[in-house]
């Protein structure tokens, strides 16, 4: 399966299914994603190339956790991430690949540390006179309730 970074500098690919996918609610992964979550398949190291761009491509590793994260040097995108632990095993970003994966992310990991900001499936509804965009329409608060105790002359 075929994926690439958004410039287009760094392609990848890993064989058919992925191991495995999961969303990551860490905050490492969110601050390396600029998002809520971040959404990974796993792959076996040796089903995982790069088949164009490998210059292109910078590291952060951070020793404290034993782990590695790969962008490309050019737009940014995350490439992969990998866990000393797991040696055998490469991590990359779901949204990087335009077809299937051959497996669904059904697990959550670090859901602890999940934002309470996080878009939970909520009811949205057309903004008008901004096509394609939606919003949370939320009810209004109730009134809050006369104070008790007080004369009302």
């Amino acid at each position: 399966m075929p994926g690439q970074c958004l410039c287009g500098d760094v392609h990848i690919e890993i064989d058919f299914p992925a191991r495995w996918a999961w969303h990551d609610h860490s905050p490492a992964s969110r601050h390396a994603h600029g998002a809520a979550y971040a959404t990974y398949v796993g792959s076996w190291r040796r089903r995982f190339r790069v088949t164009a761009g490998q210059s292109n491509i910078t590291q952060f590793a951070d020793a404290a956790s034993g782990t590695t994260r790969s962008f490309c040097a050019r737009c940014g995108t995350p490439i992969c991430y990998e866990r000393a632990r797991s040696p055998h095993m490469v991590n990359v970003p779901r949204a990087l690949f335009k077809t299937r994966t051959g497996r669904q992310a059904r697990y959550h990991i670090a859901i602890e540390h999940m934002p309470e900001w996080t878009y939970l499936g909520e009811r949205l509804v057309p903004l008008k006179g901004f096509p394609g965009v939606v919003w949370d329409r939320s009810k209004r608060k109730p009134r809050a309730p006369p104070i008790s105790g007080s004369s009302q002359n």
